[in-house]
């Protein structure tokens, strides 16, 4: 055994071995990956000429189009915009949802989303989607989740070649394909970064968060790995951000962190949130009896339900004989087995707390049954860390809520002014903030709330779909030149 290492380290260390390493890499860099680059930048450039469309074609990157969430009202009502500018010009929409026909998908959006898009839409199916999915990546789940994009993507350029690529959901990853293979011009919509400095700092700070394990916050060793790992990741996220040619962002968060990584021009589109629909809730000057909390937000684990009922657990240490008439309502789709999975883990977690009885599950409800819970809340609550919008937020003072939200992302930059004589809603980031100040909205005087809920309500405008429509029309316009 003994001799046998002695061998190997003899031939590493020869000279004979660093020549043939060399040439191997000289060889591979030089050669065979120029090769197979040429060779399927011709492989595309032929799909597209068997093609050979009389119209402009655009393809849509949006691999979970049926889930009903945010980011899917921000893909309908930007398709809904595109069709009416740009008629000579065929949209297709790559996602994975093979167990959805075209007409189901759109029935869902015009009953869940409230957005009715032109029938000529057409579906590019994806088999491959699991292979962006976090859950199959326990470790390195970014690096794998980019890999798995690109794998995705070489299914989607293989199946159409568009004369336009937008993304629409973040995986910015797919874009030097589209951009060098397929010859696209390429355009995306991000919705959050991928990777942030802030991000980096939690882990340089060995701060444990769903994103960073304990067991790495406790290691010194184990953190300077990560570190390592994420800005290595993060100078790949950058160069693959130059592959688009017009970049759109959701918020200032989005913005900024954005701008601090890519270093280039970038397009602020706030997504679109339903106003007009819900403006014209009316409401009731008086303070109910009964007090409904609406929570509105997929079933993600970034998302933090579990805060919320940890801030009803405290509500109840600090309410007292007033708790028996508090209701939190969750809504909210599900995506997969893995959002059902994490529903039945909160309904758990509610009867471990013995909130049962306050607490109410809503998944994947329709428009009109949302509806009616926003004419039946009176408080909304949203408690995801570093949001990077909140559309449902908005929606929330809309319908003439009186709106808690996380002290940080979008909320805080964006939507929610808290100065007094201005505020529009309030901000908290501990269960016990959240309980405080559920408790003081309860027991403030009816005129001080109505006139916070009627100044969020004349604030949302610029945030209606009809805004988002004219200014994502106006950044996405030079691909179409």
């Amino acid at each position: 055994m003994i001799s046998f290492i002695t061998f190997v380290a003899s031939l590493v260390y020869s000279t004979d071995f660093l020549i043939f390493a060399c040439l191997s890499t000289v060889l591979i860099v030089g050669v065979v990956i120029p090769l197979v680059f040429f060779y399927l930048r011709s492989k595309c450039r032929r799909l597209k000429e068997k093609n050979n469309a009389a119209k402009l074609q655009v393809g849509i990157f949006h691999p979970y189009c049926n889930a009903g969430g945010g980011g899917e009202k921000v893909l309908w009502v930007a398709l809904q915009a595109l069709q009416k500018q740009f008629k000579n010009a065929d949209f297709y929409i790559y996602t994975g949802d093979i167990e959805a026909t075209p007409a189901e998908i759109l029935e869902k959006v015009a009953k869940n989303l409230n957005v009715k898009v032109d029938k000529n839409v057409k579906f590019v199916y994806l088999t491959r989607r699991k292979w962006v999915e976090g859950a199959q990546y326990p470790y390195f789940t970014l690096l794998g989740q980019a890999l798995g994009s690109i794998y995705l993507a070489f299914e989607a350029i293989n199946k159409l070649v568009p004369d336009i690529f937008i993304d629409t959901t973040g995986f910015t990853f797919t874009l030097p394909l589209f951009k060098y293979l397929g010859r696209c011009r390429t355009g995306c919509y991000i919705h959050y970064p991928t990777i942030t400095k802030k991000m980096m700092s939690r882990v340089s700070n060995r701060q444990a968060i769903y994103n960073n394990r304990s067991i790495i916050a406790r290691s010194p060793i184990f953190t300077h790995a990560k570190l390592l790992y994420y800005r290595l990741f993060a100078w790949l996220y950058a160069l693959a951000g130059q592959c688009s040619d017009t970049t759109l962002v959701n918020s200032t968060f989005t913005l900024e962190h954005l701008t601090e990584l890519w270093g280039r021009p970038l397009h602020l589109v706030y997504p679109p949130c339903d106003v007009d629909h819900l403006k014209k809730i009316s409401r009731l000057k008086e303070k109910p009896r009964k007090i409904r909390i609406l929570s509105l937000a997929q079933f993600r684990p970034e998302k933090d339900h579990p805060l919320q009922l940890q801030a009803l657990y405290e509500l109840r240490e600090i309410l007292n004989d007033d708790f028996d008439n508090v209701t939190l309502v969750l809504c909210g789709s599900c995506r997969n087995s893995d959002d059902s999975t994490r529903v039945a883990d909160l309904r758990d977690l509610s009867k471990h707390l013995s909130l049962e009885n306050n607490v109410e599950f809503r998944v994947n409800l329709s428009y009109e049954d949302l509806l009616e819970e926003f004419r039946g809340a009176y408080i909304g609550i949203h408690t995801m860390l570093d949001e990077h919008f909140g559309i449902s937020v908005v929606e929330q003072m809309a319908a003439g809520l009186i709106t808690i939200a996380h002290r940080s992302g979008g909320p805080l930059l964006d939507i929610i002014e808290t100065s007094e004589g201005s505020r529009l809603g309030f901000l908290a980031s501990t269960p016990e903030e959240y309980a405080c100040v559920v408790k003081y909205i309860l027991k403030s005087d009816e005129e001080e709330m109505n006139e916070i809920r009627e100044r969020a309500r004349a604030s949302v405008d610029r945030f209606s779909s009809r805004k988002f429509q004219e200014e994502f029309l106006r950044a996405i316009d030079p691909l179409f030149k």
